[in-house]
């Protein structure tokens, strides 16, 4: 199928929620391969640009096969269409990407892919709220269970590692905002140009963004003092925490919409904390147990209640 008509948004495609799964879990290891990096001492900046210098030619190389392959692209291509489209990709993959880099910083990988598993209840309220969509008040209670869950993690590490925790949460919850606000953007945008063609600008213009901002704080040198480890951290943080699942998020967004592909977010939390125990050797708890169990099941709940949302609206 052409990327000037994708297909129609449904809730009942296996192919656009195998994509957003592959996306989710993918997307999970990104805090894993940050808080391997911080450990051998590199700054936040510098691991972001890490991270675009992987992904940027691969983007643009994707992006002028695209448009070899489909010349009829070219003419949808206008000023004002490029320029939203590349306001969207900084919005979702450099402000949102940098909120959470910072928040690593401060908390730990499973509490934060916890924290960015509430943005599909964002998603649903900026629907609402901006974008013409119909609250769904069955879904509420699913959120508050959410919530509880961080309050049972929030509550732990303010006992025991209080130094810093509002602030790294307070960071990672901007990531979510800003990432519900981002999908809604970006789906407008895939409906005329295609999700692989717009993950393409959008993401190339976030490469370019994050790059230019560790040229001007720490110059170009800096790169040569890297140590081989973390290049290491840069190429898989681009390619398996960046590249391949930005395609299978967006590609699965385009089939089954932002609320849908906003409900498999269930499977990331999971993977990270098997990763971050297993390989950083975070704790886990019963507090963490409780926590995450109550998130989980909040999302569960969530996707239930809006699925028969939409039966009965159906």
């Amino acid at each position: 199928m052409s990327s000037t008509t994708p297909p129609a948004t449904t809730a009942n495609d296996p192919l656009g929620y195998g994509f957003a799964v592959g996306g989710a879990i993918l997307f999970s290891t990104k805090g894993i391969f940050i808080k391997l990096a911080y450990g051998e001492g590199v700054s936040t900046e510098m691991l972001l640009s890490l991270r675009m210098l992987v992904a940027l030619p691969v983007y643009l190389v994707v992006m002028l096969t695209i448009l070899r392959r489909e010349p009829r692209l070219r003419g949808l291509l206008t000023p004002r269409l490029v320029l939203a489209s590349m306001a969207v990709g900084i919005l979702g993959y450099y402000i949102s990407s940098y909120l959470d880099f910072l928040g690593l910083n401060f908390v730990s990988a499973q509490y934060e892919r916890l924290v960015l598993f509430t943005y599909p209840f964002f998603v649903l309220l900026f629907g609402v709220w901006f974008f013409g969509d119909r609250m769904v008040w069955r879904v509420v209670p699913a959120m508050l269970v959410s919530y509880a869950g961080l309050l049972v993690i929030f509550g732990w590490n303010l006992a025991i590692n209080p130094d810093g925790l509002v602030t790294g949460t307070l960071l990672v919850l901007g990531s979510a905002i800003t990432f519900a606000l981002y999908q809604h953007l970006a789906k407008r945008q895939m409906l005329v140009l295609g999700s692989a063609l717009f993950t393409c600008i959008g993401m190339s213009t976030a490469a370019v963004a994050g790059i230019a901002q560790n040229l001007i704080l720490a110059g170009p040198a800096s790169y040569g003092a890297l140590s081989p480890e973390v290049w290491a951290y840069g190429l898989a943080l681009g390619l398996l925490g960046t590249v391949l699942p930005s395609f299978l998020m967006n590609a699965g967004m385009a089939r089954i919409g932002a609320r849908a592909t906003s409900s498999t977010a269930a499977f990331g939390p999971l993977v990270t904390i098997v990763i971050a125990v297993w390989v950083l050797g975070e704790p886990f708890t019963p507090y963490h147990a409780l926590g995450t169990a109550l998130v989980l099941a909040g999302s569960v709940l969530f996707s239930r209640a809006e699925r028969r949302a939409r039966q009965a609206s159906g």
